[in-house]
């Protein structure tokens, strides 16, 4: 393969033609790469062009905001500490619940919206057909399959099998995005599984959830199928419209956006949690603890109970997301950059929108504790592994390429 770049300078010396540099792959030159001050973002028009664009570097301060909401599985952990020392801390959004989660989670979904530009989604449907497909089925057959497995091999209680089961449902969550990218994988796969995995949710959770978790309790597909239409497809398809119909405001919207998604999603997480803190610590002890008890003997004697039950039974359904969806996609025969795009895919669910069904369609507010103990243990697990991974490179071929100027 050779991919060809063509430079031009803004000031050429005199009696001096632009040079074609082409990339071949051969053994490994030794020289020191140089050193820019300022990166030029370089977009593939398609996956095997060999022309590339290169657009400017963008402003400061939205590499500032672009940050920020990089930091998601941060804000989760602080907001989960935080919600277990002082659950009061997210009583005013917890009492208008119901409804400050629709809206939370709308406003994830709308910035969703904003942000894809359906042409270039498109073009990626043609490209990577089978591996976009791939990943939405092992992500409605993995999860679901794992989650119910969990909950019957612990014996969960009917409301904590139905959130289990409910959140192993739920579709791929935008957080997978951004993980994806530091584990460097195939971001573009990557998103078009999310929407393609949330545009589905409407029909496929609640009807996974029916068949599954309909032994525990009694389960309205119908109910959550419109519940889902509401607060997943008709942000994204307002996000979509708003870009055409007011593409001035969009473009002055779209940098805040994904900051804005984030910080919805670690409040919506952290609320639900908070809003079972005093529950589980009921449920963690029996009987008082001796005011001597050391820090270690007081974490050990609280996992010994209920809630050290249902950490666990997440824990395992991610694992089991990652771990399955990363070798189903290495025997399928994809690149190591898709494997770790569909096993990040797979893995990460969206949470909120469990919390937004349990919360809305269950009586028990515990069906809705897995999907909110979710939100801060599967974006520690994803953070980690996409750091372990960062430093593995991803490439299938073992030849580094070297530069020849012709």
């Amino acid at each position: 393969m050779s991919l060809a770049f063509r430079l031009s300078c803004f000031t050429s010396p005199p009696n001096l033609t632009h040079q074609r540099i082409s990339v071949r792959p051969k053994t490994p030159s030794h020289f020191p790469p140089p050193k820019l001050t300022t990166l030029p973002t370089i977009r593939a028009v398609k996956e095997n062009s060999e022309h590339f664009a290169v657009s400017p570097a963008k402003p400061r301060w939205e590499n500032i905001l672009s940050t920020a909401a990089s930091l998601y599985p941060f804000y989760v952990t602080a907001g989960g500490v935080v919600a277990c020392l002082k659950p009061s801390a997210f009583s005013w959004f917890v009492e208008r619940s119901p409804a400050s989660y629709t809206l939370s989670l709308g406003l994830i979904m709308l910035s969703m919206g904003l942000t894809l530009e359906y042409k270039d989604l498109l073009g990626l449907f043609r490209q990577r057909l089978l591996s976009i497909l791939f990943g939405c089925v092992a992500q409605y057959t993995i999860m679901p399959v794992f989650a119910t497995l969990v909950a019957k091999i612990f014996g969960l209680p009917p409301s904590l099998s139905v959130g289990l089961i409910l959140l192993g449902c739920c579709p791929g969550g935008t957080a997978s995005n951004v993980v994806t990218l530091i584990a460097q994988g195939d971001v573009p796969l990557s998103i078009a599984m999310t929407v393609c995995t949330t545009l589905g949710a409407v029909a496929l959770t609640p009807l996974l959830t029916k068949i599954l978790a309909g032994t525990y309790v009694p389960v309205d597909a119908a109910k959550l199928s419109i519940s889902t239409m509401q607060v997943v497809v008709a942000p994204i398809l307002l996000g979509s419209y708003m870009q055409s119909a007011f593409p001035a405001l969009v473009k002055i919207v779209i940098p805040f956006a994904p900051l804005s998604a984030v910080l919805a999603a670690s409040l919506l997480a952290c609320s639900v949690f908070s809003e079972n803190v005093v529950r589980l610590k009921a449920s963690m002890v029996a009987v008082t603890l001796p005011a001597d008890l050391s820090l270690m003997a007081r974490a050990q004697t609280m996992l010994s109970g209920e809630v050290g039950v249902v950490i666990l039974s997440v824990l395992l359904v991610h694992i089991a997301g990652f771990f399955v969806g990363y070798i189903s996609a290495a025997v399928c025969g994809f690149r190591e950059a898709q494997r770790r795009a569909i096993s990040i895919e797979v893995g990460m669910q969206n949470s909120s929108l469990g919390v937004v069904l349990a919360t809305s369609h269950f009586t028990s507010p515990m069906v809705a504790l897995p999907a909110a103990l979710s939100a801060v243990i599967m974006n520690i697990m994803g953070s980690s592994l996409a750091f372990f991974w960062r430093y593995v490179d991803p490439s299938d071929s073992k030849e580094t390429p070297t530069v020849e100027v012709k």
